[in-house]
């Protein structure tokens, strides 16, 4: 029978792994942290201001918390651009889709008049008094907080008073009338719809009484875009007229942006 050799005294025994923490991940390992190469801005969705890939987080529904309430936060906690926009000081991640349609569009340039109607919390605002416009204003019946270079009416905009009091306050013609308002949703596809056209057509209406000829128009619609009655209006207004989604736009949303420019000026 073969003898095994006895360990030679200089050989070391193999080191003992330190124990890891089971319960942190799923499969009982410890995540490890790796970098990430330097990406272009299109390709930085979901990458963190320190260069890391953001973790997603998990929200448990609360007894008192309904399942919708549940999703919305979800969707809010691990939205790239809810965390960017916090980091990079707008209001709220709306004011990405202005800044890519202006960049897209030319809507607004240095000293431009700009009116936004259903402002609050106020990203567009921020991202008008960014792209140079000498004047901007807002209305909104939400209350919210002042945005320096930008000024605002607390106020519906379906009110009597309100395109008065929002022509006093812009001072003159305005070269750029936005429109992110949105009436609460029913969960009926077609009441819905007929909402969100009805508030886009209010909105024209002030935009074909204030706006300089060359003006630019932009509205949020839903489902199909701009429809009969008001794609005709448009066409009739203005030289350009273009739906756009932008990429900051979730893509289980169902807005898309009416972007109309050149406005032929008012009819006599």
């Amino acid at each position: 029978m073969e003898r095994r050799k006895p360990a030679s005294k200089g050989a070391q025994k193999p080191k003992k792994r330190p124990p890891t923490d089971q319960a942190a991940t799923a499969l009982g390992a410890v995540p490890e942290k790796r970098g990430l190469k330097s990406l272009p801005e299109s390709k930085k969705e979901g990458v963190g201001a320190s260069g890391q890939r953001d973790m997603r987080v998990n929200v448990k529904t609360a007894k008192k918390r309904k399942l919708s309430s549940t999703l919305w936060l979800d969707r809010q906690l691990n939205d790239p651009y809810v965390a960017r926009a916090r980091a990079e000081g707008y209001r709220s991640r709306a004011a990405y889709k202005l800044k890519e349609m202006n960049e897209k569009f030319r809507l607004i340039k240095k000293g431009s008049r700009v009116v936004d109607l259903g402002c609050a919390p106020g990203g567009w605002l921020q991202a008008a008094v960014e792209a140079g416009a000498a004047r901007v204003v807002g209305i909104d019946y939400l209350p919210m907080p002042h945005v320096p270079g930008a000024e605002h009416l607390e106020l519906d905009f379906l009110d009597g008073s309100a395109p008065d009091r929002l022509k006093e306050l812009l001072g003159g013609e305005a070269d750029v009338v936005l429109s992110d308002m949105a009436a609460p949703t029913t969960g009926h596809r077609r009441t819905d719809h007929l909402r969100i056209i009805a508030l886009a057509e209010a909105a024209l209406d002030f935009a074909e009484d204030v706006l300089a000829p060359g003006g630019a128009f932009v509205c949020k619609v839903f489902q199909g875009g701009a429809e009969g009655e008001l794609l005709t209006r448009l066409k009739g207004d203005f030289t350009n007229v273009k739906h756009a989604k932008p990429k900051s736009s979730r893509a289980d949303s169902a807005e898309v942006y009416v972007v109309a420019t050149d406005y032929r000026g008012r009819k006599q």
